[in-house]
């Protein structure tokens, strides 16, 4: 913004009146040195580093206690295949007193084939029938009688 006309003094020379002369415009070029230039470079390399604990201790320490955790989730996913054929024994077992199974062609029937019943305490639900027979309530009256 350079402003170095627009005004005139008591003599009639130009002087600057405040506002610029040609805003926005290039008012002149100056080279300037940057140090700039082209650069057309290719390296090739490789690096590798060699590094020691200086306290084993830590890291003794971080093998256990990964080893401890695959241990646990080891025993943890035990006790739920325990969990789970013990309750598929259960409802095998209690489905087969019941005289319920899946059909032999079925693909679930060897779900709980290898499931055996034994020492049954329960007695599944039966009719008994009885004959009829003559009950005598007085010594000379004998009567027919029913039991269902």
């Amino acid at each position: 913004m350079l402003d170095l006309t627009g005004d005139f003094d008591d003599d009639n020379n130009p002087i600057p009146d405040g506002i610029p002369d040609n805003p926005g415009d290039i008012l002149y070029y100056r080279d300037i040195r940057t140090g700039q230039k082209d650069n057309y470079n290719w390296n090739a390399g490789f690096s590798a580093t060699i590094s020691w604990p200086l306290d084993r201790k830590q890291q003794e320490l971080c093998k256990e206690a990964a080893q401890n955790h695959n241990e646990l989730r080891g025993q943890i996913l035990a006790n739920r295949r325990l969990e789970f054929e013990l309750t598929r024994l259960t409802k095998c077992g209690e489905l087969a007193q019941k005289g319920i199974s899946f059909a032999k062609w079925s693909p679930y029937y060897r779900l709980c084939q290898d499931v055996q019943v034994q020492n049954v305490t329960g007695v599944p639900q039966h009719r008994h029938t009885i004959p009829n027979q003559k009950i005598s309530t007085d010594a000379n009256d004998l009567k027919e009688v029913s039991i269902p």
